[in-house]
């Protein structure tokens, strides 16, 4: 009895050995998931003037287990109505990991319809869930501004996501 288990263990020891020879032909279960969302978003900027929002945003994401990356390009206008200033902004935004910052910079346009300006303005933000609070400083082509709009400035948009679709590589 104790001679059979012997042989039973040394089969099953020579079949682990034998096994082992080819795990490195095994075939690799990498499959990366992309999300896309887009949707409106609504907003209120505070600085100097307080500044209501309005536009679009269209988020792309690499899920991974380590260091997830989202990005995302957006298009708004936006409106002052204490001093009858209307501007309209492009940019894009992005973020590697889960709870970390988001690095963006934007392209503005400011008119009060006489005059218009035109800028850059790089942003530093933080994303959680549809809610995206982000700071920055707009940098004008003309130092001295006639149009009345906000340079230094803080800004809290909800993206309301209606559109999302999931691929798989």
């Amino acid at each position: 009895m104790v001679r059979k288990f012997r042989i039973f263990g040394l089969i099953c020891l020579l079949s682990f050995y034998a096994n082992s020879q080819n795990i490195n032909k095994l075939p690799e279960l990498k499959t990366e998931i992309n999300i896309h969302k887009s949707g409106p978003y609504v907003g209120l900027q505070k600085g100097l003037y307080n500044v209501v929002e309005v536009g679009g945003e269209y988020q792309w994401k690499k899920v991974k287990w380590v260091k997830p990356k989202t990005f995302s390009i957006n298009a708004g206008m936006n409106y002052n109505f204490q001093n009858n200033v209307l501007g309209y902004d492009a940019g894009f935004w992005f973020k590697t990991g889960r709870l970390n910052l988001t690095y963006g910079a934007a392209i503005c346009y400011r008119t009060d319809f006489t005059r218009g300006e035109i800028g850059f303005a790089p942003i530093i933000g933080f994303k959680l869930a549809q809610f995206h609070l982000q700071t920055g400083c707009n940098f004008f082509a003309h130092p001295v501004s006639y149009v009345k709009t906000n340079t230094f400035f803080i800004s809290l948009r909800f993206v309301l996501i209606n559109r999302r679709k999931f691929d798989f590589d």
